[in-house]
């Protein structure tokens, strides 16, 4: 019997004793004496397999231990870093520690107890982490734009409130005065969570990429998640989406509430001030880009262009056009359109990855919980640097 089918047998005996506790108390809330050897018996056995379990572990630990070289062949030039030089979750150790953490078996260098945190879980390796954060800005649009900061501790950005003011001076006069003002915006820190089921066979197949999976599960997730909360997000629980009420302000006001022409998008452009239209973008969902599709300039050419070099393979007005399914219609009242400069917007990263395995959750399924959360914030950073179009407000009856 292997350890993981020990872990299982003892899952479900726990969950038999638990049972019979709640069927077989008298009136009086207790055992009968003839129910209480019994539970007893169920106790001594519960023991057993958990002394069991730590030998087999202890064992496992061992056989790794015997099993390693005794000596370390020279590979490379005395000149060049050996990788084995890296510390922490960079480290080749920790990589393997945290693999064999994730299949059941006993760690062979006892690293992972370095890079814990508060929660009880451990920080993936380096490795992962950039695999998990690599397919996040990929999934995630506003992630990939903006300015991302992490950080560990409470982060106000300084905001600029008021401009300096620049005057003519005659020769040999006084200057004079003009401060600019400055404010300041917190990012916060909101716990996202992921908590996937694998299954036994999985975890035994030494072919299988867990860590690939797992990093890949993790990052189509969150990157779903962190989305639809940085676009359209309320704040509670969660970040505020950027195209809400507290995203840039309005540029352009739709003259319908279904319909973008193509002057509201000219309008729109020159609504952000010069300095800003260099690195803008433009931010709408498929709906959207698909009406803008149609629109053609007085020349009859169509206004959005094919661009090889867009990561969309659009461009509008020589500016990349940026897509997301989390951005909102073109509805009445709704923010359709975002034009805007990436540097006005930040991300916080308070929390790097980290993962737990939860052995006996889902044990009675023949299979193994793992959980990953991180801590994540988005803000506008300069409403200044984004202009927003927003569709006509719906008329109400009688109005």
């Amino acid at each position: 019997m292997t350890i993981i089918e020990m872990r299982e047998k003892r899952a479900k005996l726990w969950n038999t004793m638990e049972g019979f506790l709640d069927t077989h108390r008298n009136d009086k809330g207790v055992l009968s004496a003839e129910d209480d050897a019994t539970y007893s018996a169920m106790e001594q056995d519960l023991n057993d397999l958990s002394n069991e379990i730590r030998r087999m572990e202890r064992r496992d630990a061992m056989e790794a231990e015997l099993n390693k070289p005794v000596g370390t062949p020279i590979k490379e030039t005395p000149e060049k870093p050996n990788a084995e030089m890296q510390k922490g979750r960079a480290s080749n150790a920790y990589k393997e520690d945290f693999g064999r953490h994730l299949r059941g078996k006993a760690p062979i260098h006892n690293v992972l107890s370095e890079s814990t945190d508060a929660d009880g879980g451990y920080l993936v390796p380096e490795e992962f982490e950039r695999d998990i954060v690599t397919g996040l800005d990929a999934v995630n649009v506003v992630r990939s734009i903006a300015k991302v900061i992490t950080t560990q501790n409470d982060r106000k950005i300084p905001i600029s409130v008021g401009h300096s003011v620049a005057n003519w001076t005659a020769e040999n006069a006084a200057f004079t005065e003009s401060n600019p003002t400055f404010g300041q915006k917190e990012i916060d820190a909101y716990k996202l969570t992921d908590l996937i089921r694998i299954s036994v066979e999985l975890l035994q197949d030494a072919a299988f990429p867990l860590e690939e999976y797992i990093a890949n599960e993790f990052a189509r997730a969150f990157g779903a998640a962190e989305e639809e909360a940085f676009c359209v997000g309320n704040g509670t629980g969660r970040p505020t989406g950027i195209f809400t009420a507290n995203g840039g302000a309005v540029g352009v006001t739709a003259a319908a509430n279904n319909a973008i022409t193509a002057d509201e998008l000219i309008n729109l452009v020159y609504a952000l001030k010069a300095p800003y239209r260099r690195n803008a973008k433009f931010l709408m969902n498929d709906a959207t880009i698909s009406a803008i599709r149609k629109l053609k300039d007085g020349d009859g050419n169509y206004l959005l262009n094919k661009d090889a070099t867009a990561k969309w393979s659009y461009s509008l007005f020589g500016h990349d056009v940026y897509v997301s399914q989390s951005m909102p219609d073109m509805a009445a009242g709704k923010r359709a359109v975002l034009y805007l400069d990436p540097a006005g917007l930040a991300v916080k990263v308070a929390e790097n990855p980290s993962v737990q395995v939860l052995r006996e959750k889902f044990a009675d399924e023949h299979a193994v919980g793992v959980i990953c959360w991180m801590e994540v914030d988005s803000k506008v950073e300069n409403k200044q640097k984004i202009a927003a179009l927003d569709m006509k407000a719906a008329v109400t009856p009688g109005g």
